[in-house]
């Protein structure tokens, strides 16, 4: 279950690193929009997380409970759910992105690349969103291989639009950094009518109809939003977070913020391929528990866990040992390379951690109780991460490497203290 959702959220991973590649081709500053636009791009996608995090525990208990009809209409809200909430705050994105990016200290460039980046995705938003529920709904229902070749394709044909649109090859015209903002609308939209076209033709166990066996469900749609709700608010503390830390680190220079943008897309590597195996633990704990089997539930998330650290532990010295290369294959100024190669080697040693992190959320989204992740991620992000990055930058007076160590080690504390209060077994107990 878990590995097509690793290879899939791989080779989205693949784009975002291939995609940061071509627009470092525009020089340092692209990269830089992209990297300050990208924690108000996470606070929006935070709705997303509701929503989707819901959904994982509805339409898996649902199907491990061989309720198909139920699984059906599951599947349909959270669609539905997803456009509305992708609407709303689309609207609220392409309005609010120049003026974020001005409060998080971009400079004039950058702001003007950002805008015209981030308001092109958020036309787009509802498509992002409900192609994810796509995905979802397809691991929900015991269909991982199928998002899993989805998954690709849209990454692939990603990849091949980004260089046409931004470069002006054949017959695009050049778009710079709004062709690589279209290359990713058309191909969620291409993807999401895909993805429709295989669950109403009956390639998933699942088959969806036109016709509804009951009409939509406003209270399963509160019900969704509930579940998920902690796990959004925990992502938005988080992603907040970021967005209080930006401007700590903009004051340094364009460079290290391109560098710091290079560095987050090598640890997403790690991270997508985690979600992607977590989100595939995730339905098998849905349908374990809706079947009563808690034992093997338990086994599945031991296991989980112990994979997820493993494989961290791997990349994290393989992004220490190669750092230079890393860099090297997006910058050419000597400057920004060291910065980066310091970044990646100090981050490096928390992917172990952050591995265990990300697989005990997961845990508790696959049972669909998100509190205690959502506790966890505001004690990580407000009470350690954010004081002791100003106290080091502002107070201080130290240079960006301290903000480095800074999120390393806000990273073995959180999860130390995550750890001692997963042992406990109460998520085993939860219902839905």
């Amino acid at each position: 279950m878990g590995l097509p959702s690793m290879i899939g959220f791989g080779a989205g991973n693949l784009y975002a690193l291939i995609d940061t590649y071509w627009l470092s081709r525009l020089g340092p500053e692209p990269v830089a929009a992209l990297t300050v636009l990208g924690p108000f791009l996470w606070v929006i996608h935070s709705a997303n997380m509701i929503v989707g995090t819901g959904s994982v525990a509805i339409i898996s208990r649902r199907y491990g409970e061989k309720d198909i009809p139920e699984t059906e209409m599951s599947i349909k809200e959270t669609i539905l759910l997803k456009w509305l909430v992708a609407i709303f705050f689309g609207i609220v994105g392409f309005i609010l992105t120049p003026i974020v990016l001005d409060i998080l200290g971009a400079s004039e460039e950058v702001m003007e690349i950002g805008t015209v980046y981030g308001r092109i995705i958020f036309i787009g938003l509802g498509f992002n969103f409900a192609t994810y529920s796509v995905f979802t709904a397809m691991r929900g229902v015991a269909n991982p291989k199928l998002a899993m070749i989805l998954m690709i394709s849209l990454s692939a044909l990603n990849i091949v639009l980004d260089p046409f649109m931004i470069f002006g090859w054949w017959i695009f015209p050049e778009m710079g950094v709004a062709g690589a903002a279209w290359a990713s609308v058309i191909s969620y939209a291409l993807a999401f009518f895909v993805g429709l076209m295989f669950f109403c033709t009956g390639k998933t166990n699942v088959r969806l109809s036109l016709k509804n066996t009951r009409p939509v469900s406003w209270a399963t749609m509160w019900k969704i939003l509930k579940i998920g709700a902690p796990a959004g608010i925990g992502s938005v503390s988080f992603a907040g977070a970021r967005l209080v830390i930006m401007p700590m680190i903009t004051i340094f220079g364009t460079g290290v913020v391109a560098a710091y943008g290079v560095s987050q897309q090598i640890s997403h590597v790690g991270i997508m391929l985690l979600v992607g195996i977590g989100l595939g633990m995730s339905a098998l704990l849905g349908h374990n528990l809706g079947a009563g089997k808690k034992e093997r539930a338990k086994e599945t998330a031991r296991q989980a866990m112990m994979l997820a650290t493993g494989m961290m532990t791997v990349l994290g010295l393989l992004t220490f040992v190669f750092a230079y290369q890393i860099m090297r294959m997006f910058f050419e100024d000597p400057q920004i390379i060291e910065y980066g190669i310091e970044i990646l080697r100090i981050l490096a040693v928390s992917f172990p951690f952050l591995g265990l992190h990300i697989m005990m959320e997961n845990i508790y989204t696959g049972v669909g109780e998100n509190r205690p992740p959502m506790f966890i991620n505001i004690f990580h992000a407000w009470i350690i991460e954010i004081p002791a990055v100003y106290i080091a930058t502002r107070l201080l007076g130290f240079d960006q490497t301290a903000v480095w160590w800074s999120i390393t080690g806000a990273t073995l504390v959180s999860v130390t203290v995550f750890y001692f209060y997963f042992r406990n077994g109460k998520w085993l107990h939860v219902k839905v």
